[in-house]
């Protein structure tokens, strides 16, 4: 769980960032760190549950005097199923049709919901706004929504609606602002981190996306599998008896980079075993592999390509990644800079690359602070 407090006003300065790291011990670990980075706070939370958690934060900020200033509460909401296109101001009614979507994504929005109603319960008057991260989605084409299902079931909200939104629509608007005529031309963005997902974009505007009805389908992520052989899951669950529970814990906590390395889904350790542990290297060797088919077939998709953007702790830190996925990709216009690769330059495309290959640092914290500050239609004073 992540937080970021921030003092809305010309530059929207992040004052605060908020994590909790509940790790495989009974207690959470409370972090909080200033804008420069220094340390504030790094303390035990005897207790694994959200709302313990989040109880021992407010007394921190209001203990430092943080909560005076209070305006608003932004929250990411991982999904909107077919019903939110945009943010939402919260209420009763919404938090209501809200909980019809928990069996869409039994894994975030229950604990989405229970903070939700922690603030609402802390701060009675504070003014709450849901941000979900699959609006940005929400038009995709019809062909790009559909399965090959009986047609009973799309009816029914069984489709594709992709994810990783509010880190997309930022990256957009980052490139807007460098070059507007670019993002508007034919754009894959892959957001690579310990979950990691790519878009198509035409126009600024998704046409495709890897993940699917969750956030499970598509790249390979640290402890995800990616794109699976359904029949495999079916092969699990009858010759292997394996529970639909167990068969969920294992695709979507035990695969990934974790499950073929066999050690770690982390991806800065396996670049730094990989020379000595063959199972670290097929990890990385498949995540890149996997990468580089996506960026083929949505090249094919845009019927060509005018860019292609990196972002996520993976995309923006790791040069021998982006290389290795961009390395073969010389018949699309791709060809890497490698000095500029190397420092994590804005720009990573060599002059004769055909095709822009940028690195953009995302903010879905900062997406959202936007969203709740056009959901309020002013500017606060402090908005957390």
């Amino acid at each position: 769980m992540k937080s970021t407090l921030y003092d809305i006003g010309a530059r929207d300065a992040a004052l605060l960032s908020i994590s909790v790291d509940y790790g495989d011990a009974a207690a959470a670990r409370l972090k909080i760190t200033d804008a420069s980075g220094a340390e504030l706070l790094n303390s035990s939370v005897k207790s694994r549950d959200s709302n313990a958690v989040l109880e021992a934060m407010v007394a921190w900020l209001d203990k430092h005097e943080y909560l005076a200033g209070l305006k608003a509460a932004g929250h990411r909401l991982v999904h909107g199923g077919a019903r939110y296109h945009e943010p939402q101001r919260i209420s009763p009614k919404f938090l209501r049709q809200l909980e019809k979507l928990v069996p869409l994504d039994p894994d975030h929005l229950p604990a989405a919901i229970r903070g939700i109603r922690f603030v609402a319960k802390k701060f009675p008057k504070l003014a709450q706004v849901a941000c979900f991260d699959t609006a940005f989605h929400s038009a995709l084409p019809t062909v790009a929504k559909m399965y090959a299902l009986p047609r009973r079931f799309y009816d029914a909200g069984i489709r594709r609606y992709g994810f990783h939104g509010l880190s997309f629509e930022y990256i957009v608007g980052e490139l807007r602002k460098l070059d507007a005529k670019l993002a508007a031309g034919r754009v894959i963005i892959a957001h690579l981190g310990s979950g990691a997902s790519m878009v198509a974009l035409q126009n600024e505007k998704s046409l495709d996306t890897s993940m699917g009805f969750t956030p499970l389908e598509g790249l390979v992520m640290s402890a995800r599998s990616g794109d699976i052989d359904p029949g495999l899951l079916l092969y699990l669950l009858a010759e292997k008896k394996m529970s639909a529970k167990d068969a969920g814990v294992l695709l979507n906590k035990q695969s990934g980079l974790l499950g073929v390395s066999g050690s770690t889904g982390d991806m800065r350790t396996l670049l730094e075993k990989a020379a000595q542990d063959s199972h670290a290297a097929e990890a990385i060797d498949l995540f890149c592999y996997r990468a580089k088919k996506y960026i083929g077939g949505y090249s094919a998709a845009l019927g060509g390509l005018d860019a292609v953007v990196f972002t996520g702790g993976i995309g923006e830190r790791a040069p021998a990644i982006r290389e290795r996925i961009c390395s073969g990709l010389d018949f699309l216009g791709i060809h890497l800079d490698g000095k500029q690769n190397g420092s994590n330059a804005p720009v990573i495309s060599a002059t004769d690359s055909r095709v822009n290959v940028r690195v953009i640092p995302t903010n879905e914290d900062l997406m959202i602070v936007q969203h709740v500050v056009a959901i309020l239609g002013q500017r606060a004073s402090k908005t957390g």
